[in-house]
């Protein structure tokens, strides 16, 4: 475990760094001085140029008082006792210590927009429900829980379900594959081509000549819908099983069979983790290059220090030597 539990406490944290306060500081800065000179040409500017205005003007409030009020917060989990630390840029740190009396319920929640997120919720003699900071180690939650519920004397804190956890025999990546998706986009695909030839064939009929953009979709969409058709089963992504001293990697071909490649340590000339191409957010994926030279990507399995949790747990189960991984 790292220094998130020291000695007989355990700390959750969450932290903005003052770098990341300055930057969206500066963003915000730059949509209030959009809305106001907007708003100052209200009179001269359209409709929907005032619209714009307002809208940057929100947006900039909203990301200032985040950059300026937004708290760290830090809880620290020793015998029978929970202290929560809030702390400001602006103002005062808040501190609230809560005995295990104080607590009518104790549960573990899984993030429902990052499935790699757990957390401690709370819910209070009083009415007040808290929530904490992500548990560290997400190849470690059931251990946490189990030092949570150690410290707090409680014998009932069950997890939700962990695929990525280290106790279990097999670590799962992604969810299976399925060839109902193929099935789904190549229908899809179909279609919108049908839809795409009702105003070529209107045009046709009636002798009207195409435009330049028509003609070059009309060239370019075919070769588009056949790429579409032709791979769609292998949009499926794929779905990693982590066992020790091998790793399975299930995906569909081409036709939407189902293949399995299975990887063990002396197959691997590095393991990496990189940016998550099919995703805005900051979303990382585990990248594995074989000595083949070929190269799998994992499906996304969320931040960068969760990522790193998860490559070090698949380098360690597949024997990877330490010179091999790219953290």
């Amino acid at each position: 475990m790292n220094d998130a539990i020291a000695g007989s406490e355990i700390r959750l944290h969450k932290n903005t760094p003052l770098q990341d306060r300055f930057v969206l500081a500066g963003f915000s800065a730059f949509a209030l001085i959009l809305s106001a000179c907007g708003l100052a040409t209200w009179a001269e500017s359209g409709f929907a140029q005032a619209i714009a205005a307002l809208v940057a003007l929100v947006v900039g409030v909203l990301m200032m008082s985040h950059a300026a009020f937004s708290a760290d917060e830090l809880w620290t989990i020793a015998l029978d006792t929970i202290v929560v630390e809030k702390k400001r840029p602006l103002g005062q740190p808040r501190i609230q210590f809560i005995r295990r009396e104080e607590i009518s319920e104790i549960r573990i929640d899984r993030d429902k927009a990052n499935p790699a997120c757990f957390r401690l919720a709370l819910q209070l003699n009083s009415g007040e429900r808290l929530t904490s900071p992500p548990l560290p180690e997400i190849t470690h939650v059931r251990e946490t829980t189990a030092q949570i519920a150690e410290q707090l004397g409680v014998v009932d804190i069950d997890p939700p379900e962990n695929p990525l956890d280290a106790t279990n025999a097999e670590m799962k990546l992604g969810e299976p594959v399925r060839p109902a998706i193929g099935r789904d986009i190549r229908i899809i695909t179909l279609i919108i081509a049908g839809l795409c030839t009702i105003p070529y064939a209107y045009k046709f009929w009636n002798g009207l000549p195409l435009a330049i953009g028509e003609i070059i979709f009309l060239i370019a969409g075919p070769v588009i819908g056949f790429l579409f058709f032709r791979y769609a089963h292998m949009s499926a992504g794929s779905f990693w099983i982590v066992r020790q001293g091998e790793l399975h990697v299930e995906r569909l071909s081409r036709d939407g069979q189902p293949s399995v490649d299975t990887i063990t340590g002396g197959d691997v000339d590095t393991i990496a983790m990189e940016r998550d191409s099919k995703t805005e957010e900051e979303r990382y994926v585990v990248r594995i290059n074989l000595l083949s030279k070929q190269k799998f990507l994992s499906p996304g399995i969320g931040t960068r220090d969760e990522t790193r949790e998860v490559l070090a747990e698949i380098a360690l189960r597949l024997g990877i030597a330490p010179e091999r991984v790219r953290r």
